[in-house]
């Protein structure tokens, strides 16, 4: 695989293709390592589901942490590669040292402020008694290595908007495959169990950060990493045009966050702590979707966003047309391995004959509309690389608000189970009503782009 991509004169199809492979499988390594993490832990001796139980409420928790570093990383790196499209390298120079030094700050205070707030967020947010502490062991640790989680994350677009998908590959797998060395040395050799997990996840970190950073210096790079330049004018336009996949990664916390809430409560005793485990080997199952397809769509902004800087309508068109059939393939491969490999997937969680039955037929529920939703995912992520946020971020707290109505909603009318039932039913709606707005909008988009005017004004 070439390491390098000509963003403006490569044939479109090879260069979606080039540039989402590496992003999909770095994603899901990542993925994997974090389900490794949860394997790990459910085989603890002895406290193997409570502690899964725990650390699953602690999963959107660790995310909402870490949706800021989508917020300067995506929010930054499609305006750098428009600025580099245009041929105005000093500004995007200008851009990336920003986004590395606002990193610097949000860590700072974001670590304050969640070991602060945690044992309140553990409480609020779905554990027991029985899982408190599990939970709260993790969160300090994990939450004491933001500064690594940020940065790793955040400045690794910065990497792929540049043309180095293989490089962007290479951050996620270092850190992927530390993790998974480390886990089980910290966890059962070390006797450390949970703290054992959260340790290596920080620093497996550590490491993807010192390359990711160490690699940006490089003077090889188009745009090198520097320190100087900041700007507040810049930091506006990046959380600007950040806020929404922010917001989609913040809100899909926030919903995983009620999904365990509403589980807990409308479970009772006897039911909750077992449907919050199910719902911890559901969500690991999902992120075998989500997150290859978002590394697909969002590996593949900087091909949208330099196209549109440079004024080249026909090839962003090309490029939509081949991103959407690409998540549309991947989900259609994953839904036939649903209802054939999913039980499989289970047992490395759990050996309960209740818990494994419950959590299949979850998984099956939970990806019934996995097609309507690889398209949800590509005009979202895409659509917001032509700098079109409002309408991008209208199109995913649709989505969002019709996902929350249902989990509120079902286990009041219906039963515990039934909230299952929120995800496919936001899938279809939510789909439906992106791809109606986007068939509206595309053309005007694409008449926009012409000009390097219009980028400053979207920006």
């Amino acid at each position: 695989m070439r390491r390098t991509n000509d963003l403006g004169n490569d044939p479109v199809g090879r260069l979606v293709l080039r540039l989402a492979l590496p992003t999909m499988l770095a994603q899901l390594v990542n993925v994997l390592y974090s389900i490794v993490d949860r394997i790990y832990i459910s085989n603890i001796p002895q406290v193997g589901e409570l502690a899964l139980a725990g650390v699953g409420v602690c999963g959107p928790i660790v995310t909402l942490l870490s949706s800021f570093a989508t917020l300067v990383g995506l929010g930054g790196s499609p305006i750098m590669a428009m600025r580099m499209g245009a041929g105005r390298k000093e500004e995007a120079g200008r851009i990336l040292n920003t986004c590395f030094l606002l990193l610097l700050g949000l860590s700072a205070a974001l670590t304050v402020g969640f070991l602060l707030m945690k044992n309140h967020l553990l409480q609020w947010f779905g554990t027991s008694p029985s899982t408190f502490g599990y939970g709260n062991t993790y969160l300090t640790i994990y939450t004491a290595g933001t500064l690594f989680a940020l940065m790793a994350a955040g400045m690794n677009s910065f990497l792929i908007c540049q043309g180095f998908s293989g490089l962007g590959m290479f951050t996620v797998l270092l850190g992927a495959v530390m993790n998974i060395v480390l886990d089980p040395i910290f966890i059962f050799l070390c006797d450390m169990g949970v703290a054992g997990a959260a340790l290596a996840t920080v620093l497996s970190q550590m490491g993807s950060c010192a390359f990711v950073l160490l690699t940006l210096r490089r003077k090889s790079m188009p745009v090198p990493l520097g320190i100087h330049g900041f700007s507040w004018k810049i930091v506006r336009q990046v959380v600007a045009f950040g806020l929404s996949p922010f917001l989609i990664i913040a809100t899909d916390s926030v919903l995983l966050i009620v999904l365990n809430t509403m589980l807990q409560r409308y479970g009772g005793p006897e039911l909750g702590d077992t449907l919050v485990t199910c719902a911890t080997i559901v969500q690991s199952y999902l992120l075998i979707i989500t997150m290859p397809m978002g590394g697909m769509t969002l590996g593949t902004q900087p091909v949208i966003s330099f196209n549109y800087g440079a004024g080249n309508p026909d090839r962003i068109r090309k490029a939509m047309k081949a991103i959407v059939g690409l998540c549309l393939l991947f989900c259609a491969i994953m839904m036939i391995a649903t209802h054939t490999v999913s039980q499989y997937f289970v047992k490395l969680f759990t050996s309960d004959g209740d818990i494994l039955a419950r959590s299949v037929r979850y998984i099956k529920i939970f990806t019934a509309m996995i097609l309507p939703l690889a398209i949800q995912y590509a005009l979202v992520d895409e659509t917001t690389a032509l700098g079109h946020v409002k309408l991008a971020l209208f199109c995913s707290l649709f989505r969002k608000t019709v996902y929350l109505v249902a989990l509120v909603a079902l286990p009041v009318l219906v039963s515990a189970e039934a909230t299952f039932f929120s995800e496919p039913l936001a899938d279809i709606v939510s789909a439906t009503m992106t791809t109606v707005l986007f068939l509206w909008a595309f053309p005007k988009i694409l008449r926009e782009c012409t000009t390097t005017q219009s980028i400053d004004k979207k920006i």
